[in-house]
């Protein structure tokens, strides 16, 4: 992969990650408009009653074609507190979790403003610890057709993303089964710095 162009998302998708790992540069789309129903402002992660989402409530206003920089994060929701306590459940007796909680623990206790700044900091903090350089641009105009890019924008959409991966071992996995591409903090919770190199493996 040479340049390739992503939406931010919430503690994103294998797969998003997987396009990072092997990228040899990075651009973020800043000028697109926010959608609905997508990863902009949600994660999947496996539960103990299997596959939950997880989402951010967000303020929306009257123009039907908001920027998703301009995308304010709810604050009348304790949505934070609601979240960590499903990460907890879900990963507590994963191999990594109480390894990297300290550091993604921040996530949950800052206040964002905007919805950007969170998911540009959640990607920061799982970079670091998984041991890869987050280097990147941002772009100044929107593209409907990116020609300068591999275009990975679509991966920001779970219903678009049809990326199969190898199977590692995941908590409940016994409970129900293999559960593919879900938040790269599955990944990380169940394989830890073995995550980086499992990134590289795949293929998109």
């Amino acid at each position: 992969m040479n340049n390739i162009l992503l939406q931010p998302t919430y503690f994103p998708s294998i797969s998003h990650f997987v396009a990072m790992a092997n990228a040899d540069t990075i651009t973020f789309e800043m000028d697109d408009n926010f959608q609905k129903q997508t990863n902009r402002n949600r994660m999947y992660i496996y539960s103990p009653n299997g596959l939950q989402l997880l989402n951010i409530p967000v303020k929306h206003s009257k123009d039907a074609h908001q920027k998703t920089r301009d995308i304010k994060i709810e604050t009348a929701f304790d949505w934070q507190k609601q979240h960590f306590k499903s990460l907890d459940a879900a990963y507590r007796s994963s191999p990594f979790f109480e390894y990297f909680e300290d550091d993604i623990r921040p996530i949950f206790e800052k206040q964002h403003t905007f919805l950007l700044d969170l998911n540009f900091e959640a990607m920061a903090i799982i970079s670091k610890c998984l041991g890869l350089k987050l280097e990147y641009k941002e772009t100044a105009e929107f593209f409907k057709e990116a020609t300068n890019f591999e275009d990975f924008r679509h991966l920001a959409n779970g219903k678009k993303d049809t990326s199969e991966f190898e199977s590692y071992t995941q908590v409940f996995g016994e409970k129900f089964g293999f559960i593919n591409n879900l938040s790269i903090l599955d990944l990380l919770f169940n394989e830890g710095r073995h995550a980086l190199e499992y990134l590289k493996d795949q293929k998109l």
